[in-house]
């Protein structure tokens, strides 16, 4: 992977766990990218709004309010705009929450823990 693989791209890291925000935006950072962070479903929402970002990485269960009320909320706010891609990321093992967040619009989706590289990959093909 290249270093300049998310040059302007903005990336939106939301999750209460503060080891996996550092590791997650350490990773999109050394490829360039210009990363916010949110430790909170409300504080999400805050971000989302006033950065615009291409990319959000978002933790299923959070304090204030679930990853799905945010994307449920995002969905809804982007009226004919462009909403920012959607990676899911959870420890919720079973289907159930999955396809919670696939009928919400979420572009991918990851148990817990997963392979860093995986993730990468997948923002890559989502931001080309």
């Amino acid at each position: 992977m290249s270093a300049d693989l998310f040059v302007d791209k903005n990336i939106l890291i939301v999750d209460d766990d503060p080891d996996v925000v550092t590791a997650l935006s350490s990773a999109f950072e050394d490829h360039g990218a210009s990363v916010s962070t949110a430790r909170d479903g409300n504080e999400a929402i805050t971000r989302a709004e006033k950065d615009s970002p291409d990319l959000i990485v978002l933790d299923a269960m959070l304090p204030k309010r679930s990853g799905f009320l945010v994307l449920e909320n995002l969905k809804r706010k982007r009226n004919g705009g462009a909403r920012p891609r959607v990676i899911m990321i959870t420890g919720n093992e079973g289907k159930r929450h999955q396809t919670w967040a696939e009928s919400l619009g979420v572009d991918a989706y990851f148990n817990k823990p997963f392979p860093l590289e995986r993730l990468m990959e997948s923002a890559q093909a989502l931001l080309a």
